[in-house]
């Protein structure tokens, strides 16, 4: 197995999901990450106790870590974070904005204590602007960014169903400190980082906003539906179950009524023969369809569409996900027992990637003390 961050150590003042997602990743890299936790731990530790008696957050993406708790109110505690992050190559940290700076370990005074470290600060809104010191929890960031005007039904906005603003920071922020250590590399010198879950949400909805800004044409609220493509839904089968299909051309349109529906003089019809028109005509596009697929239990309905060269999918459960034949996974030692998870979305022909124990709270506390004393 490749380390390919070995002799890195990164030293993290981190809870919930964005920041110890962030140094997940680094720690399956071969990076020692040092977790500091407030003394009752890490509050995500709590957030269910679903996977034999762990949070499934925490499970995810704390493994490979050494955890301490500090008490920052303390000064032997706080002596003994300034010297953690005095031989640290990367720092991280998302308390709230200003609370690193009342600590007297804030990114200026840091950097100047330490011009090689790589510092990194990850927030809400960012460190400046009105919105710096509002809270910033998951979904109040999809609210605020656009994410709910273009996520859920005509009728209602629905939340991603994960933290999903939250995920985008932590892995932003990952891949600003690989930008940031190649840079080291080549001048010596550390930089300060911020990322933000707004504005990496903001990033996210691009294209969107540009469609608004320069088209003047939103796309607000389709559900399953796409607001440029047509077809382009979820279609319900006999066996109550439901699949996916996507035409993304004209060539796949007359694929598909030629060889799925059997009507081969829809392909020059001038109300769908091209995707704008079929836009246009989308309720007609689905009615065509529809009755097609409903006569076919699922599987039967994707081999149908399959076998016409068009791109389809199931909406799987999460009892389809766990036996999906596409599934990778790893298995990751925690306190109370081996948990099996779903891999990376990423591979390394040579490895490359850890699977590291989920620390219990405090585990290594003791031996940090006396290894930074």
């Amino acid at each position: 197995m490749g380390r390919d961050l070995e002799g890195l150590l990164v030293v993290s003042l981190e809870q919930a999901v964005a920041a110890p997602l962030a140094t997940a990743r680094l720690a399956d890299a071969g990076a020692r990450v040092i977790k500091i936790e407030r003394p009752e731990g890490d509050f995500s530790r709590s957030y269910d106790r679903l996977v034999h008696g762990e949070s499934a957050y925490f499970v995810w993406i704390n493994r490979g870590k050494e955890s301490i708790c500090l008490d920052l109110r303390q000064d032997e505690d706080m002596a003994l974070l300034r010297r953690m992050i005095g031989q640290a190559d990367v720092f991280v940290q998302n308390l709230a904005p200003g609370a690193v700076d009342r600590l007297g370990v804030g990114a200026e005074a840091m950097r100047v204590a330490h011009p090689s470290l790589i510092y990194v600060s990850i927030s809400g809104y960012g460190e400046e602007r009105p919105y710096r010191d509002a809270k910033a929890y998951d979904m109040l960031i999809q609210g605020e960014s656009g994410l709910l005007s273009i996520n859920g039904t005509p009728e209602s906005a629905a939340r991603v169903g994960l933290s999903v603003c939250d995920i985008a920071a932590g892995e932003t922020a990952f891949a600003a400190v690989l930008q940031s250590l190649i840079a080291r590399g080549r001048t010596g010198q550390g930089r300060v980082v911020e990322v933000s879950l707004f504005h990496t949400m903001a990033d996210w909805m691009n294209v969107p906003y540009l469609q608004a800004t320069y088209g003047g044409a939103a796309p607000g609220r389709l559900g399953m539906r796409h607001p440029s493509i047509a077809p382009y839904a979820a279609f319900p089968c006999a066996d109550g179950r439901e699949v996916l299909l996507a035409v993304q051309s004209d060539r796949e349109w007359m694929m598909l009524v030629t060889h799925a529906l059997g009507r081969p003089e829809l392909a020059a019809d001038v109300r769908y023969a091209t995707n704008v028109a079929r836009v246009a005509h989308r309720d007609e596009v689905e009615a065509l369809i529809a009755p097609v697929l409903v006569a076919l239990d699922r599987e039967a309905a994707m081999r149908l569409l399959q076998g016409a060269g068009i791109a389809c999918g199931r909406i799987s459960d999460l009892d389809d996900l766990q036996v999906h034949p596409q599934a990778r996974h790893v298995t990751v030692d925690s306190p109370t027992g081996p948990v099996r998870m779903m891999g990376r979305g990423v591979r390394f022909g040579d490895g490359g990637i850890g699977t590291g124990p989920v620390p219990a709270k405090d585990q290594h506390g003791a031996d940090l003390r006396r290894e930074f004393s």
